[in-house]
């Protein structure tokens, strides 16, 4: 029976780490279903999915943290269910911009959670405006959007939600361009 385990690595972005995880992988039976990788600056993150038979698994738990050792790098390993991959048809990008001020970014998190709404990635970036000294920011999302969910009712509250916190925004279909 195969079995899966989450791994999540962390550090400094060094040339190789990539080839190496993957071949410790291979070299213990078993396959990378799924993963993520970030580099921050000179720092990288790793999430993957990794399947195998009991044994193979075990072998993976035993290694991983060894060669992240070796690398000083940071490992967490967690066993999990079958991993069923995320419906990705309704995924939308967002796009919020206006003056930073506190608290925004929760606000728009909490909304999108409270909309049942999942999100994959974001990105916020500040920078001072050279007209009026503003801290001005812009902030990115991919989101996966629910089938259930109403799209006209769900643009018209984002829009009240921007209204409170003075923002404007924009909502794109990554299928539809």
């Amino acid at each position: 029976m195969k079995q899966q385990l989450i791994a999540v690595i962390l550090g400094t972005d060094q040339v190789g780490i990539l080839s190496d995880i993957a071949t410790l992988v291979s070299e213990s039976d078993c396959n990378i279903l799924d993963s993520r990788h970030a580099i921050y600056g000179q720092e990288f993150s790793l999430t993957m999915i990794i399947e195998g038979t009991h044994n193979a698994i075990t072998r993976v738990e035993l290694s991983i943290p060894e060669m992240c050792q070796r690398r000083d790098l940071l490992s967490i390993l967690k066993r999990t269910r079958e991993h069923t991959k995320q419906n990705l048809t309704h995924l939308y990008d967002v796009e919020f911009n206006g003056v930073d001020n506190p608290g925004q970014i929760q606000a728009i998190t909490r909304f999108f959670a409270d909309q049942n709404v999942s999100i994959s990635a974001f990105r916020q970036t500040t920078n001072v405006e050279s007209a009026g000294g503003h801290k001005m920011m812009r902030f990115k999302l991919v989101v996966n959007i629910p089938d259930d969910v109403a799209m006209p009712e769900f643009r018209y509250n984002l829009n009240l939600l921007c209204q409170v916190l003075h923002l404007t925004s924009n909502i794109i279909d990554k299928h539809k361009g």
